[in-house]
């Protein structure tokens, strides 16, 4: 495992948080679809120029590939709009404790069944301990 990718993936967990620090106000001002829709035009604007200066030359179109691999394009704006409507109502540190216990919960099992032909790992106990500890913490920031 490159342990180096953990810190980056922890960073970018932390972007989440601040996104969501940022987008559930401006929801409230415009609209929760006209802030989603900024989030994504922003987001489509600057992944364009990242394919456009760094992108493989060589690499598969989207036609070669099955329509279920493109469903990922669905789910975004869909966690966006909930990250809008949320927000504001429950607070970042419940929303973001709320949307780790569904990632984690749903990770276990797409690794589980090795889903999406991800490598096939086992729910052993630890990995349900590490999910329970995680709704424990929903539970103890809810009451909090």
């Amino acid at each position: 495992m490159n342990l180096m990718l953990i810190p980056l993936v922890i960073l970018a967990g932390m972007g989440l948080s601040l996104e969501a620090g940022l987008i559930g106000p401006l929801g409230t001002e415009v609209g929760h679809l006209w802030a989603t829709l900024s989030i994504f035009g922003v987001g489509a604007v600057l992944t364009g120029l990242l394919v456009l200066f760094f992108s493989p030359r060589n690499a598969a179109s989207f036609t070669e590939q099955p329509g279920w691999k493109l469903l990922g394009g669905v789910l975004g704006p869909v966690y966006v709009v909930v990250l809008t409507l949320a927000t504001p109502v429950i607070g970042i540190g419940m929303t973001m404790i709320a949307i780790l216990s569904g990632q984690v919960a749903k990770s276990v099992l797409i690794d589980h069944y090795g889903w999406f032909g991800t490598p096939h790992k086992k729910v052993g106990s630890d990995r349900l301990l590490a999910l329970l500890f995680i709704v424990a913490a929903l539970i103890l920031i809810a009451w909090g």
